[in-house]
């Protein structure tokens, strides 16, 4: 099974940045986007043989959540039944008879960490959400996580300590999260590979430089982590600040 994660940006912009050409000959079996930014009746995206879930923010042109896979779930669930997150349309939960799949696009800390408060109360309320489901069967979740967990996972860690996204407050979060019974897809196949990021700012050629940080992630639970195959990113596919991610998993 082929599972692609990509925080596009915007849905609309990215729609004429090749989103449609990769999305086709990628061919995933669930197709997960963070950020659409949009709600589902502005834009016109049917790919034959896909069911599509959204889930958009109350404020337009922000944030959002949408799904495409190939079978249908046996339930879907928008957000995690608390109001104070859900309105900012950050999470979708698709349950099948094996897993749950679960897209997250994580809040932004911001600059002068103006949202660090509310992002800690975030990832322990996501985190007891998806040791919940992990009770009843296996987790895969992916998105936008917005951290970059390990010095590896930037190119300029020094400089970046204590900003958005490798604040120690954010990294800890993630830690508590793996140690809480999951696994980083992607660190478990590659744990030294130097290099590998998924978002460059559009400052300053970064991502011509590859001046980059890996902050778009599958984590699933340690249950199916000897299922992974293989864990992508796929640097080359613009149309975006993000790149695409994906993973192969026999579940």
């Amino acid at each position: 099974m082929k599972l692609i994660s990509w925080n596009v940006n915007g849905i609309r912009a990215c729609l004429n940045k090749g989103f449609e050409e990769f999305f086709k000959k990628i061919n995933a079996d669930i197709f997960c986007i963070q950020e659409t930014k949009c709600q589902p009746e502005q834009v016109e995206l049917n790919f034959k043989g896909y069911e599509n879930y959204w889930n958009s923010a109350e404020r337009k042109g922000y944030s959002g959540t949408a799904i495409f896979a190939k079978k249908k779930p046996i339930s879907v669930t928008y957000g995690i039944g608390k109001e104070e997150h859900d309105k900012e349309g950050r999470i979708i939960t698709l349950e099948y008879k094996d897993f749950y799949l679960v897209n997250n696009y994580t809040p932004n800390s911001k600059r002068e960490l103006e949202r660090l408060e509310y992002r800690q109360i975030w990832e322990d309320e996501i985190r007891n959400y998806l040791i919940e489901l992990n009770q009843t069967k296996p987790v895969i979740m992916c998105g936008d996580l917005n951290v970059a967990h390990e010095e590896i996972d930037l190119k300029n860690p020094k400089t970046n300590r204590g900003n958005a996204g490798f604040t120690d407050e954010e990294r800890e979060k993630m830690t508590q999260l793996l140690e809480a019974g999951f696994t980083d897809s992607f660190r478990y196949l590659y744990p030294d590979k130097e290099n590998a990021y998924s978002w460059w700012s559009y400052m300053g050629r970064a991502r011509e430089k590859n001046i980059g940080w890996r902050i778009d992630y599958f984590i699933v639970s340690n249950d199916i982590k000897e299922k992974i195959k293989d864990a992508v990113i796929y640097p080359d596919i613009m149309g975006s600040d993000h790149c695409p991610v994906g993973i192969e998993i026999k579940i």
